[in-house]
């Protein structure tokens, strides 16, 4: 059986369901209050991805406020993986998610230098005020490099396992990709995080 260990961020503007995102996803629950993320909250999920294949998934949930952005690239460092997520009743939400890609493309690199596999996630689709249209954010997608957007609803577990999914379908297809003659510091990570077995990381 082979194992293979991700390290997968969550990042978007406070507020926006990234706790409630990986606490669904996790636990399978839905709580309407959360405490606000200080810093980054670190959860593990292990899938049975085929008969001859596990996938260990450390979610890394990093704050959105502002005074902890500056430490982005300690939390980014390993990343094979990220989430994108705004809120569809939150124009700015969505208009920071520029800023989140480009943050996370100047830190967050694989071995060949190209940027790491990322899913742009549009919450809270179950509320009645969106006013983000899909149209404005197929297009925004197409332009800033997602492998593709989805709408979510983490009250009513609306493509939180289908886009988790297609995020680390896309990881092991990049990972199949890179040559593995070439290990690239991503290698040390991968065996050190292992060890580690979801413990304490960095």
């Amino acid at each position: 059986m082979t194992e293979h260990l991700m390290k997968i961020l969550i990042v978007g503007d406070g507020n926006v369901g990234k706790s409630s995102f990986v606490h669904r996803y996790v636990d399978g629950q839905f709580n309407k209050t959360y405490k606000m993320t200080v810093g980054v909250d670190f959860s593990v999920k292990l899938l049975h991805w085929s008969d001859k294949e596990k996938v260990r998934l450390q979610l890394w949930d990093i704050a959105g406020q502002e005074r902890f952005i500056s430490m982005t690239r300690v939390y980014y460092k390993g990343a094979l993986g990220c989430v994108i997520m705004f809120d569809v009743t939150s124009p700015s939400s969505f208009r920071s998610c520029r800023h989140w890609k480009q943050d996370l493309d100047n830190k967050a690199m694989l071995p060949n230098g190209q940027s790491i596999p990322c899913i742009l996630l549009a919450n809270k689709c179950d509320l009645a005020q969106r006013v983000v249209s899909a149209d404005s954010i197929d297009r925004f997608s197409k332009v800033n490099g997602f492998i593709t957007w989805m709408e979510t609803s983490v009250k009513e577990n609306k493509n939180i396992g289908e886009a988790m999914r297609r995020l680390v379908q896309e990881i092991l297809s990049v990972e199949s990709s890179l040559d593995p003659l070439e290990p690239g510091p991503q290698d040390s990570t991968y065996s050190q995080m292992d060890n580690s077995r979801g413990g304490s990381c960095c």
